[in-house]
């Protein structure tokens, strides 16, 4: 029995060359900042990571070279997701020799299948791979796991946790509720980063949240406060960390304002295997521009030297805080004290 896995698990962008190759220096520079600010665990071949974007030799790559520079220092929760399950099972076996602690394989994708269909997939990787397999449930993307399914594959002891990016607080309630009971070391990590103190509260283990590879230190202490059961505090964080983490993923193409991000802590990301257009480029500098005002709120990055403009965000703030003094100097105006 390995353990259950927990806490925060980065699922990390990959550093591009100008010929759009695997920079591996600098991807094993990103691996040992990411670790040395807390995180608990890397998560390759993620979403975020843009797997899709990649031959499958190159997955296995980036796989191998972030099991080498972790050396064990912390799990690695690499992403298998392939086609087909033969595919699938020929990246466990490559990944259980890299070293990986588990896989997570991304229900069927592209055809859309039902319940029976997503067992059956689940079922004959669980058979037979030689890795601990974690189920990821993303429904804008894939074949949606259902919590009956979830339930059944749950019973298979090679299936030990699930990712789920459907941002859902009671679905991550109902499976937490099912399945902990007779399955103590079944990981349940939610996805969604605007919910992770939430999910955290009702039972989750952890997040692989993509905000994370952008502010690991923000993410590390949210988790920290809400186990030490200081949720006012953790609140407080999670409510500045949605403005951050919506403007990454609403301002551009998912994964695209990411890699802006982490690029303003000093990454070099190279430019994405998706191309831009001239307008998308413009934008994408404007972007920048917001989220360093938004990154210097915390204190991560100086503030550009012309200043940040009032953001929607400080207007609501303020305007609260107007109706708040004029509700007061009414009251205080009426001999109310």
């Amino acid at each position: 029995m390995k353990g259950r896995i927990t806490g925060i698990l980065t699922p990390h962008m990959v550093p591009l060359d100008g010929e759009g190759r695997i920079q591996e220096g600098e991807l094993r520079r990103y691996v040992d900042w990411l670790i040395e600010r807390g995180v608990h665990g890397l998560y390759p071949n993620g979403s975020t990571g843009e797997f899709i974007r990649f031959t499958p030799d190159e997955r296995r790559e980036i796989v191998r070279i972030v099991c080498h520079q972790t050396a064990g220092r912390v799990p690695v929760l690499a992403g298998a997701a392939e086609a087909n399950v033969r595919e699938t099972l020929a990246a466990c076996e490559a990944y259980a020799g890299f070293g990986a602690r588990a896989v997570a394989i991304v229900s069927p994708f592209y055809y859309r299948l039902g319940p029976e269909s997503v067992y059956a997939y689940f079922h004959e990787i669980a058979l037979h791979s030689p890795i601990d397999v974690t189920l990821y449930n993303i429904p804008m993307f894939a074949s949606p796991i259902d919590l009956p399914t979830i339930r059944r594959l749950a019973e298979l002891d090679r299936i030990v946790g699930i990712k789920d990016s459907s941002g859902d607080l009671a679905f991550m309630a109902r499976m937490i509720a099912a399945i902990r009971p007779y399955r103590a070391d079944f990981s349940f990590l939610t996805g969604w980063d605007s919910v992770l103190v939430p999910m955290l509260v009702v039972g989750a283990d952890g997040g692989t949240n993509a905000t994370s590879g952008v502010v690991p230190e923000l993410m590390r202490k949210m988790f920290d406060l809400t186990a030490a059961r200081q949720i006012d505090e953790a609140m407080t964080l999670q409510y500045r960390l949605i403005e951050l983490f919506d403007a990454m993923l609403d301002s551009a193409d998912f994964p695209e304002g990411f890699r802006a991000a982490v690029e303003l802590r000093g990454f070099e990301m190279g430019r994405s295997r998706q191309p831009l257009s001239s307008t998308q480029q413009v934008d994408r500098d404007k972007l920048k521009q917001l989220l360093r005002c938004l990154l210097a709120d915390f204190g991560y990055v100086d503030p550009p030297a012309e200043g940040c403009p009032i953001r929607t965000s400080d207007l609501e703030k303020k305007r609260v805080e107007q109706i708040v003094h004029g509700v007061l100097e009414t009251l205080r105006q009426r001999g109310v004290e």
